[in-house]
This record gives C-alpha cells, sequence and structure tokens, in this order.
C-alpha cells in the first residue's frame, strides 16, 4: 500500500478529482495550504503600495492505495494538474504500513 500526497494549484482540483474518478480512486483528503517552491512568491500591489507574497495557495491532496492502483493515479494525477508552469506542484509517494477502517475493523487493502 502507498500513502501519495500531492501539492496542486487549486483550481486544477476538480480535474485531479475527476481524472482520479476515471481510474477507480474512490476517496481523497483536501486541506487547503500555503507554500512555495522554485516558484518563490510574487509581488502585489495594495492601495498603492508593493508587497511581496511569499506564500503562494496550495491545495494538499492525500490518498491511500494499493500498490496496483499506484502507476495509473500517477499519471491522472500529473496529466490533470500540469500547466507547464512554475508551480504546478508535486506528488510525494511512501509506503503505507496499516490501515484500519474504524466502523468494521477491516484492515489494510480491505479498509481501502
Amino acid at each position: 500500500m502507498k500513502w501519495v500526497t500531492v501539492i496542486i494549484k487549486p483550481f486544477k482540483l476538480d480535474d485531479v478529482r475527476e481524472a482520479l474518478a476515471e481510474v477507480g480512486v474512490q476517496g481523497l483528503t483536501v486541506t487547503e495550504v500555503k507554500g512555495f517552491g522554485r516558484q518563490k512568491g510574487h509581488t502585489e500591489l495594495y492601495r498603492g503600495a508593493e508587497y511581496v507574497v511569499d506564500f503562494l495557495p496550495k491545495l494538499k491532496l492525500e490518498i491511500a492505495l494499493s500498490d496496483e492502483q499506484l502507476e495509473r493515479a500517477i499519471e491522472a494525477i500529473v496529466g490533470a494538474a500540469r500547466t507547464g508552469k512554475v508551480g504546478d506542484g508535486k506528488v510525494f509517494v511512501s509506503d503505507l504500513e496499516q490501515v484500519i477502517r474504524i466502523r468494521t475493523s477491516e484492515t489494510d487493502i480491505d479498509a481501502l
């Protein structure tokens, strides 16, 4: 099992969600976050004064997947989230040791 953490631009959420649904991914968690990478920040003008926005709004998606779903899910995410510009985001994949569904006490793949 794998734990996939994805950072994307907020306006790409619907595209990514639809792409994941098409490859059979049934659930994900979304969190509004702020951050920067190579994109750094940008300068904005407010009431005639310039100020620097260091942290840009992003969305963090967290998805638990079986090993069999992983490659198709990553392809779907990257394809749907890509704009070709700096700041499109990142996909992080790590091992998931155990999953327990609270309602039924199912474990691991059965709990996904």
